[in-house]
């Protein structure tokens, strides 16, 4: 049985997620507190194997009780976020401390939207209840004598122009844990990096501008939302805009983006297997197709069609996902050329283009 506590201000979302998560066999939930500081005594008491946190709380809030819990106590924590821009940079900021995923907090429309997030919010629970969660370090001092560079601290081997690149264009597909780790691939990479990234992270519309902004301020390439016009260029990372599909036309002698609900039966949007697909059917063998985290299966059926046109397949090693579900699928399925730890991931990558 896996147990919750759940913590939230409103006492209607504390029984609007007890009440989810009750309904399912394998869940019980153990308890409930109202605030950062509550939640923090209840987890110490009754020992939940995962945490609904809410971010906005008073006397303590959400982001506080996460940095207590994760270098106190580490468990799974799920932020129970608004789908505005302040709460996706507030939610983007608690995955960078530790929580491993996020669910909205808008539960009060109808019927089909509740059933939806009742289902993911059950499954994530589920998938992250027995996973590992790192403590949460709190960086000592440098001194300023010894203290890296930024280039050494973020870049892989440089670019050497005497290498024959094969590749140029990195289609990554991303779900559960993502933000994390694509912040780890991409802040290693060099402002000179000779391929163009493209993302499909599962992630709602209000939240992928300002996780491509959090991302250009924190790494060397540039990393922008796809827009309609942009073209693929090296150096450049494009994040696929939540609610649409991301993919590319090869044209004579340039690249460009293409954004779109179709096909709007997918599971999901942005998906991983639209794009990889997309890149397989433009550029063939220039491409490379990188699995990370996440629940599903989500860019199998690309990852399929890349390896057939000779593309190169990298997929993130179980130890370092938050869910080992997608990379799992890809994997299993004797796709993957390299299986690799995120924090090899952008080494593995920047060889890639070379291989």
């Amino acid at each position: 049985m896996i147990k919750v506590l759940v913590v939230d201000d409103s006492a209607f979302m504390r029984k609007a997620l007890s009440t989810m998560l009750g309904g399912d066999p394998e869940i019980i939930v153990v308890g409930t507190a109202r605030d950062g500081a509550e939640g923090l005594e209840k987890i110490r008491e009754l020992q939940p194997n995962v945490v609904t946190l809410d971010i906005e709380m008073p006397r303590m809030d959400g982001l506080t009780a996460l940095r207590h819990i994760m270098m106190e106590m580490p468990r799974p924590v799920i932020m129970v976020s608004s789908l505005t821009t302040e709460g996706a940079e507030a939610t983007l900021k608690a995955m960078e401390l530790g929580a491993v995923d996020f669910i909205p907090k808008q539960l009060a429309r109808v019927s089909l939207d509740i059933i939806k997030i009742e289902e993911d919010l059950r499954a994530k629970v589920k998938n992250v209840a027995k996973r590992r969660v790192r403590p949460l370090r709190v960086p000592r001092k440098i001194e300023a004598a010894t203290q890296p560079t930024i280039r050494e601290m973020r870049s892989v081997d440089p670019v050497t122009p005497n290498r024959r690149q094969l590749r140029d264009i990195v289609a990554i597909g991303v779900s559960t844990g993502g933000p994390p780790a694509i912040q780890k691939v991409l802040a290693k990479l060099p402002a000179n990096f000779p391929a163009c990234i493209l993302i499909a992270q599962h992630m709602p519309q209000a939240f992928t501008g300002p996780f491509a902004k959090r991302l250009d301020a924190l790494c060397q390439i540039r990393v922008k939302e796809a827009e309609a016009g942009d073209r693929v260029q090296p150096g450049m990372a494009f994040v696929a805009p939540g609610g649409q599909h991301l993919s590319i036309d090869q044209k004579v002698s340039r690249i460009d983006l293409v954004i779109s609900p179709e096909p709007r039966d997918a599971l999901y949007k942005p998906s991983a297997n639209v794009l990889i697909s997309s890149v397989a059917e433009g550029v063939g063998k220039r491409g490379v197709g990188v699995i990370l985290t996440g629940m599903g299966s989500d860019g199998l059926e690309g990852v399929k069609h890349l390896k057939q046109k000779n593309g190169y397949i990298l997929a993130q090693d179980d130890a370092s996902c938050v869910v080992y579900g997608m990379p799992k699928a890809v994997v299993d399925a004797g796709l993957a050329d390299e299986v690799l730890d995120i924090e090899d991931m952008a080494q593995g990558v920047m060889n890639a283009l070379y291989h």
